[in-house]
């Protein structure tokens, strides 16, 4: 993680969240995007805070689900131009770990190795799309709506198209991208934007059981099997079954693989220890 360092992540309960709220349920961490007033538009902090939490998730062993939610009726609306553009429109959080290097939201999700799930209960828009992009499961109710409008501003989703174009055809990224329109849930969901399009009574249930089953299964050879499918896309084709065959024999030699075996064979519950 180019972004913090695991000691930065070590004061991690001493930083004072402005912008989200985190909370950590057994194996599983949940960042909320809690500036409901400007529709969780997020400032040049906002995004330092956002990527503070992955990191601490990135790092932390005991974690092995990262859930992104929203506060209010909008998903996020975006980054706060405002505040991009002045400096003194940010409030800055000075309990905050110094940046590495400059925020990238797309950058940080790559870094994660763990899954997350993005639970849309509200319009996505503009740079709200590197989060939903960044997230391994989007669920999502059927009244969300997803668009990219910045051309209705005289901009384009830049930095929005490295994550986009590694989901949708490359034609339909620059529809969006060109139109501006809004797009409905059963459309995200068709264009493998949105992996499942759910009533918002079960929103709830079916996330944490989403990441309820994800939690049942080995950690490191998620991380592993993440890193890999990430690392194969820069490996020529030719030479591509040696890498991935090196990542498997890495992962046989793991306590977890061991334990995987044994519990099959004991039929019992597997105790992983991430390792």
């Amino acid at each position: 993680m180019q972004f913090y360092s695991q000691e930065d992540t070590q004061t991690f309960d001493t930083v004072r969240f402005l912008y989200i709220q985190t909370t950590l349920t057994g194996h599983i961490f949940t960042i909320t995007l809690n500036r409901p007033e400007k529709r969780n538009a997020f400032t040049p902090t906002m995004v330092e805070e956002i990527i503070y939490a992955i990191a601490f998730a990135h790092y932390n062993p005991q974690i092995r689900c990262v859930i992104l939610q929203a506060a209010g009726p909008v998903f996020c609306a975006g980054a706060d131009l405002n505040a991009f553009h002045d400096s003194s429109a940010d409030q800055k959080n000075n309990t905050l770990p110094t940046i590495r290097e400059e925020a990238r939201l797309g950058d940080a999700f790559d870094a994660l190795l763990k899954p997350a799930i993005a639970k849309v209960e509200g319009p996505v828009l503009a740079g709200g799309f590197l989060i939903i992009c960044g997230c391994t499961f989007v669920i999502s109710i059927p009244n969300a709506n997803f668009s990219l409008p910045e051309v209705k501003r005289g901009i384009w989703p830049m930095q929005v198209m490295a994550s986009l174009s590694k989901i949708v055809p490359d034609r339909k990224a620059l529809e969006m991208a060109i139109t501006g329109r809004n797009y409905s849930s059963k459309e995200a969901f068709e264009y493998g934007l949105v992996t499942a399009v759910v009533e918002k009574e079960t929103i709830d249930s079916e996330v944490n059981g989403l990441a309820n089953l994800i939690c049942q299964n080995a950690p490191l050879a998620i991380k592993t099997g993440i890193s890999a499918f990430q690392r194969m896309k820069n490996i020529p084709e030719t030479e591509r079954h040696t890498f991935l065959k090196a990542q498997l024999d890495f992962l046989l030699t793991t306590n977890d693989a061991k334990e995987g075996v044994l519990a099959f064979k004991e039929k019992r519950i597997q105790n992983w220890q991430n390792k």
